[in-house]
């Protein structure tokens, strides 16, 4: 049997956009199952992994990454988790000099998780804390639909834990 010859570069461009997609159509899933929930975690990683396998792989994606898992492990209330990504996340979007959008992004991350602690938990300043970074980062994001789509992620979390 001859080897088959396979392009690396072009197989994780692949899997990194088809993972990252197929986390999206999961946590999107209305009625998503304990199995669900379990490859959607194995998806982030795996898109992760992929990005991290490629020459164009910089703090934007890395950051993205890190959101996506951090996202993820909050829809499955694995606080240290969230938390763990999320740091990640910012620590990317800061060091990596991105814009405004990547770190409002990087806060949103970090309140999801901190939101997931026990109500008098130090968490819960830490998420308030986050919030208003985030809600200062849309000030300074000039690309209209990215300052929505972070406002819309701000204004879901507020609506979520107004109990």
């Amino acid at each position: 049997m001859t080897p088959v010859e396979l392009d690396l570069a072009a197989a994780h461009k692949h899997f990194a956009a088809a993972c990252f997609n197929a986390t999206w159509g999961l946590l999107d899933k209305p009625d998503r199952s304990a199995d669900d929930a379990d490859e959607m975690l194995r998806l982030a990683q795996v898109s992760l992994w992929h990005w991290t396998q490629r020459e164009d792989c910089g703090p934007m994606q890395l950051s993205v990454g890190y959101w996506l898992l951090s996202r993820v492990h909050a829809v499955r209330a694995e606080v240290g988790d969230a938390r763990q990504a999320g740091e990640r996340c910012l620590a990317q979007s800061v060091e990596g000099d991105l814009t405004p959008f990547y770190r409002g992004f990087g806060h949103e991350a970090l309140v999801r998780a901190a939101l997931l602690a026990a109500a008098d938990s130090p968490e819960r300043t830490s998420a308030a804390q986050h919030l208003a970074a985030a809600r200062g980062c849309l000030e300074a994001i000039e690309d209209a639909e990215e300052r929505s789509m972070l406002e819309a992620d701000l204004v879901a979390i507020e609506g979520e834990n107004r109990s």
